[in-house]
């Protein structure tokens, strides 16, 4: 059966017939392609279909939620009954519940979140793409002699969201994303592998197959030769893909989950300058294009930018209707779900606004330190803010890279960490998910020797 609109509103008057005070729909239909290369061989290639809906129901205060991937009209009517006796059982809770219709969003703004041109692609197409990557990577350089392989994946989605407030909406997304990850090895016999990738919504945003290919090489070579240093304090450096990971762990952190859990080191924090002035973190979910956007989140609230920190000082929280209720504030539309699991907190664009220096001129402003290209563990701890992770880069002498290293760890504790951010790049790759651009630390711990 087709799945629609008036089908989501027929389950939930049958929900209310039975006695629910409340409920939602949400139905998600992606369909997929992957294929892997290595050394010029398809080694797996696969397309899925999935479609899947998740019921929520609330009687009073207590609530359930139940999925199935069976959309025959006769399952879909017991899941409603089974879900209903489920939520009669249930624990009450004064903070659940859906958010007012008033808040719910009533336009949609085009994102340009679909591309048309993906599905025009031939699997021959799509398969010469991820060996082009490959093969491309491993002529850079006579060292690069193996590979773990090329991939090349795409994707189309649909949500469709309906709940009893009266909220109903659907939208579309595609995404697509190419990765390599060549071998080098050494004179020695030692090897040292790398990787580089591009994920878009469209594919006139992608990198060329050969562009990924040559960094992903690039990324492999200087790594070569790779030593230990001395344990030390100094400035440190992270590149724009370990700098994310650092907006990872503040979004953590902002999270209204981890807020009223009492996880967080972040509590009771807001209006307290809690990073360096250069810093400034907003959520937004409006950018055209970007990976992370949608008209609306998983709860139908409407979507917008929000500052989360401005000037290093905290301004908000990101919440979803639950987070919020406990917190006693509103939802910032932030509310993130899968079709069997409950609501909970997520980011769209999570980022790190751009900067107004070069990398170039952020690593020649180091004397001597550690420019940061992976981290490896997580010993983060969100509650203390305590850091110590395994990490691999280059060696900074007098404002220059000059030697890879390895084999360290970095420590130091986030709350300092955020505020002595000293440099922010002009770097920031705005499409992606959680993103920053390079930024230096003044000082941190190296274990090494």
């Amino acid at each position: 059966m087709e799945f629609d609109l008036d089908w989501a509103r027929a389950l939930l008057e049958q929900a209310k017939s039975l006695g629910a005070t409340e409920g939602d729909v949400m139905v998600l239909t992606k369909e997929a392609f992957s294929v892997q290369v290595r050394l010029g061989e398809i080694e797996k290639i696969s397309g899925t279909k999935e479609k899947s809906l998740g019921l929520r129901l609330f009687v009073g205060t207590r609530s359930a939620i139940t999925s199935t991937s069976d959309f025959a009209p006769a399952s879909l009517r017991q899941l409603v009954t089974d879900t209903y006796k489920l939520a009669t059982l249930a624990e009450e809770d004064t903070a659940a519940g859906l958010p007012a219709y008033e808040s719910c969003a009533k336009t949609y703004p085009d994102l340009a979140l679909t591309d048309a041109e993906i599905e025009k692609l031939s699997v021959d197409q799509k398969i010469d793409m991820a060996k082009r990557a490959e093969e491309v990577a491993l002529s850079q350089d006579a060292r690069l002699t193996q590979s773990d392989g090329a991939d090349f994946s795409h994707s189309d989605t649909q949500i469709l969201y309906a709940a009893s407030n009266g909220f109903n909406g659907q939208f579309r997304a595609s995404g697509v994303s190419l990765s390599v990850s060549p071998i080098a090895l050494s004179k020695e016999g030692r090897m040292q592998r790398d990787y580089w990738y591009c994920a878009r919504r469209r594919l006139n945003q992608m990198e060329t197959a050969e562009a990924v290919g040559r960094v992903a090489a690039a990324r492999t070579v200087r790594r070569i030769g790779a030593r230990k240093i001395a344990t030390q304090q100094v400035p440190v450096i992270f590149d724009p893909e370990t700098a994310a990971s650092l907006m990872g762990h503040l979004a953590s952190a902002v999270s209204g989950d981890a807020i009223y859990k009492g996880a967080s080191f972040l509590i009771g924090q807001m209006g307290q300058q809690i990073a360096s002035p250069l810093v400034t973190v907003y959520d937004d979910p409006t950018l055209p294009g970007a990976l992370g956007s949608q008209p609306f989140d998983d709860e139908g609230l409407p979507s917008y930018r929000k500052e989360v920190i401005k000037n290093g000082i905290l301004k908000s929280y990101l919440l979803d209707t639950y987070s919020g209720r406990k917190l006693g504030l509103p939802s910032t539309g932030n509310a993130s779900r899968s079709t069997g699991v409950a609501p909970s907190v997520g980011t769209t664009n999570f980022h790190l606004a751009v900067g107004d220096t070069s990398p170039s001129a952020i690593i020649g402003s180091v004397k001597s330190g550690l420019y940061v290209t992976e981290l490896i563990g997580f010993g983060v701890n969100g509650v203390t803010g305590d850091y110590s992770r395994g990490a691999v880069g280059l060696w900074i002498e007098n404002g220059e890279l000059t030697y890879p290293v390895h084999e360290i760890t970095i420590a130091g504790n986030l709350k300092d960490m955020y505020r002595q951010i000293e440099k922010v790049g002009n770097d920031l790759d705005p499409l992606r998910r959680t993103a920053a651009p390079t930024l230096k630390i003044a000082q941190m711990t190296i274990a090494g020797n």
